[in-house]
Formats: C-alpha cells, structure tokens, sequence
C-alpha cells in the first residue's frame, strides 16, 4: 500500500507540473499574439499580413506546438483524475476550473479561429489577391478578438494550476 501511495504522489505532482507547464506555454503563445505579433501585423500591409499569417499558420502545425497545445488539456485532465480522492481533493475545483477554461479555449479555437485560419488558406496567395485587404477584413478583427479571449482564459487557467500546486505543496 505505501509503495501505491508514494507512486500516487509522484503522479500527482508530475501531472500538476506538467500541466501547468504546458498551460504556462499555452497562455504564453496566445497571449504573445495578443500584445506582440497582431499589433505589429496591424501595422503591415494588406498582402504582408496575409502572407504573414498565411506562414505563420502553416509554420505553428509542428510537434512542439502539438505538445503544449494538446498537452495543456491532457496533464490537466490526467491532474484532476489522480486528484479525486485522498487528501488532496482541496485541489479539485481549482484543477477542474483550469480544466473547464481550457476546454474553452480548445472549441474557441476549433470554432473560430481555425476556421478563420483555413478561409485565410483558402484565399490564396497574398500577392495574386484581387482585394486583398477585403481578405484581411474578413479574417484581422474576428481572429484578434477571440484570441484576446483565448489569452484570458489560458491565463486564468494558469492561475488556477499555480493555486493547485501551492495548495499541493501545503499538502505535503
């Protein structure tokens, strides 16, 4: 029994570190193109911004991204599974409200802004565009909006993996 309890602990604690890693890495990557990479694509033009995220989006499908991105929701549900009972359910509703935010952002993303990505995709190239700043009309505002809202809830999700791992550390 103490060698199932020890390796519960190192579970606990691998999965609240992994998931608030891969959150931190989550919330960083949105909230970045919240405050850096649009307003600096804002300032370009038509067909350089939508060359530029033509790229970018084609560049961020990669292992790493794959990673944090499917890695925050993963260690964070794999977090509130090893946390449903013991000691340590006090940590519960702040890894299940981490979890709920990030679900959030995951239908944001599928709903909004990969769609939005693919009609981008689907323009063509920037510079063969007839109306390339009716392209970026349709894309820039709805896209910027909606990650704001990713980057909040990331972050909020992030805070609350924090909260659960000082609590976790109480609780040792």
């Amino acid at each position: 029994m103490r060698n199932f309890t020890e390796s519960m602990k190192v579970l606990q604690i691998f999965s609240l570190v992994a998931a608030a890693t891969t959150m931190g890495l989550a919330a960083g990557l949105f909230t970045s193109f919240s405050y850096a990479v649009m307003p600096g694509l804002a300032r370009t033009g038509d067909r350089v911004f939508i060359d530029a995220m033509q790229r970018i989006n084609t560049a961020i499908l990669n292992g790493w991204f794959a990673l944090v991105f499917a890695g925050a929701i993963v260690f964070t549900g794999l977090a509130v599974g090893v946390h449903l009972g013991g000691d340590h359910r006090a940590m519960l509703p702040w890894l299940v409200a981490a979890f709920a935010l990030y679900a959030a952002v995951l239908v944001i993303t599928f709903t909004v802004n990969v769609p939005l990505n693919d009609a981008l995709a689907a323009a063509g190239d920037a510079g063969g565009l007839a109306d390339p700043a009716a392209v970026r009309a349709e894309f820039e505002g709805r896209w910027v909006s909606w990650n704001v809202v990713r980057s909040v809830l990331s972050t909020a999700a992030l805070v609350c993996l924090v909260w659960a791992l000082i609590r976790s550390g109480r609780a040792l």
